[in-house]
């Protein structure tokens, strides 16, 4: 084997040892199951979801993650600020987070409140809330991740629908505490991505990249739009491409919300995963 051969080889294997699977895509496993599905299928990090580790017990799940010899990627979810008690919420969740040693903690910050059309207002809010919630997260040593959302989701789940809304967001702060999100699902769509990733990884501002694809055509419940790699519309080539030259070194979470995933078995969910990123996304991350 030549030398370019072999360090190519070397490269992809690197790659693919930042696998990690969100939570919500095998959602019928608890903290322990997960842990013990990603040791049966070699994958070295997860996602957690605040309530299956409130089910499972937070200090239980820091010990199986950690005796699992896991590293958890993220923590979904802060945020949703138009809802009654966010601070507390979300300071919560900012504990939760540093127990974990999770990398960050993703933060969707809501739609529209209640019975309102005001998206200014509800944006300004958004910027307020993170404002407060900044000190604290430093204080803690904990990572906030903005998540831009597809537009579709404006209303009612993301006021923040591009990367560089979220970036700008961010840019008043610290980037070791206000970092952003990258979801292909989210923002394969959008025309200043590949320049806007770039921007990200100057600004030291890439806390995650999480991938799945996007279903066509989209089911009744657009929430369950994602689909497993190679089963939707998005080129992953440009993107892992332009996150590997933007400098991200972090984990790759597959997060993919679909009834027909959820419904498969996990343990074939997952082989099937791991292998759609073999393929598809680590090729691209060398």
């Amino acid at each position: 084997m030549s030398w370019a051969a072999d360090n190519s080889k070397m490269r992809l294997r690197a790659a693919s040892e930042r696998l990690s699977v969100n939570q919500w895509t095998v959602r019928s496993w608890g903290v322990r199951e997960l842990a013990e599905g990603c040791g049966r299928h070699g994958i070295g990090a997860v996602g957690l979801w605040r309530e299956p580790v409130a089910e499972f017990g937070l200090q239980r799940s820091a010990k199986v993650v950690r005796d699992a010899g896991l590293r958890v990627s993220s923590l979904c979810r802060g945020g949703f600020f138009g809802r009654p008690g966010w601070r507390d919420s979300n300071r919560a969740a900012i504990d939760e987070a540093a127990e974990l040693g999770a990398a960050c903690l993703v933060l969707v910050v809501g739609g529209l409140p209640d019975n309102s059309k005001k998206l200014g207002a509800a944006r300004a809010h958004v910027a307020d809330a993170i404002a407060e919630l900044v000190p604290y997260a430093e204080e803690r040593g904990v990572r906030l991740a903005l998540e831009p959302m597809h537009p579709m989701y404006c209303a009612d789940r993301g006021v923040l629908s591009t990367l560089r809304q979220a970036l700008d967001l961010a840019a008043g702060y610290p980037a070791a505490t206000a970092g952003v999100i990258v979801d292909t699902f989210h923002l394969w769509w959008d025309p200043e991505v590949g320049d806007q990733i770039q921007r990200a990884g100057r600004e030291g501002r890439m806390a995650g990249y999480q991938v799945s694809d996007f279903l066509m055509p989209l089911p009744a419940d657009v929430l369950l739009g994602r689909a497993m790699m190679g089963d939707g519309v998005i080129d992953f080539q440009p993107l892992c491409q332009a996150v590997t030259v933007a400098g991200y070194q972090g984990d790759v979470e597959v997060e993919i919300f679909n009834a027909d995933v959820w419904a498969a078995d996990p343990d074939d969910v997952l082989a099937r995963l791991k292998d759609r990123y073999e393929t598809l996304i680590a090729t691209w991350l060398t």
